[in-house]
């Protein structure tokens, strides 16, 4: 009966989204949901969860640089379901609209990427450093492929903390 449940899910989402809008969707195994979708969609699939399918508590939200863009994963939960919603935002323009005003508990996981991976949340109310430090340069994110750990500390020891 879950399985059915969850198609139910991704079928109603994807109707109200649109079918353009929904890039992928599997079901690994039961009460286990992964979507991705276009980063357009983002607030209204979040919204569509929260209000019509339960979907009120977020785990986390993760991100990974996937060379050609960065990926954010929201980790969504309920009772008997983990849901997570994969957008990709572009490596150059890193820039997504924030869910906080939704789930107010992504305000923490929205601060942790953008000083990880430096996407910026459109309308997160303080995307203050949550993680490194307040002196750390605002142009290096960690988590970046493009930064090796010898790259960092050259550009710490040139800030000469």
């Amino acid at each position: 009966m879950l399985m059915e449940d969850h198609k139910r899910l991704i079928r109603e989402l994807v109707e109200f989204l649109g079918a353009e809008n929904v890039l992928e969707w599997k079901i690994p195994r039961e009460r286990r949901i992964f979507i991705t979708i276009k980063k357009e969609k983002l607030r209204d699939a979040v919204s569509y969860l929260k209000d019509h399918e339960g979907l009120t508590h977020i785990t986390t939200i993760t991100g990974v640089d996937a060379g050609d863009g960065i990926e954010v994963l929201y980790h969504l939960t309920k009772k008997d379901l983990s849901l997570t919603l994969k957008i990709k935002v572009p490596m150059e323009e890193p820039i997504v609209d924030s869910i906080v005003d939704i789930l107010n508990g992504a305000i923490l996981y929205e601060r942790e990427v953008h000083d990880l991976l430096g996407v910026k949340f459109n309308g997160h109310p303080n995307l203050k450093r949550l993680i490194l430090p307040d002196e750390w340069p605002e142009d290096v994110h960690p988590l970046l492929k493009k930064w090796s750990v010898d790259e960092i500390r050259r550009v710490i020891d040139g800030k000469r903390w």
